[in-house]
């Protein structure tokens, strides 16, 4: 049989490493001061916010050391 000497279709895509690999990003540009400020900020008020629930909900977490001492209301026999 007579065999086909050019290249098959899309055998570009199997080269396309070669030409991708002299291309570079552009640099990234810095944060300013103010967005370093406002993310530093935002950090500070999410950590405050985890800390302040978990003051405030440890009393809900701990256990009674003893069951609360009491009459029930319920009158006897009843």
């Amino acid at each position: 049989m007579f065999r086909r000497r050019e290249p098959v279709p899309f055998a570009f895509v199997a080269e396309a490493d070669r030409f991708r690999g002299n291309v570079t990003p552009p640099p990234r540009e810095r944060p300013s001061r103010g967005e370093r400020a406002g993310r530093s900020l935002l950090v500070l008020t999410l950590v405050a916010g985890i800390v302040g629930a978990l003051i405030v909900g440890m009393p809900a977490l701990s256990t009674p050391s003893a069951p609360p001492a009491g009459q029930s209301q319920a009158a006897p026999g009843h």
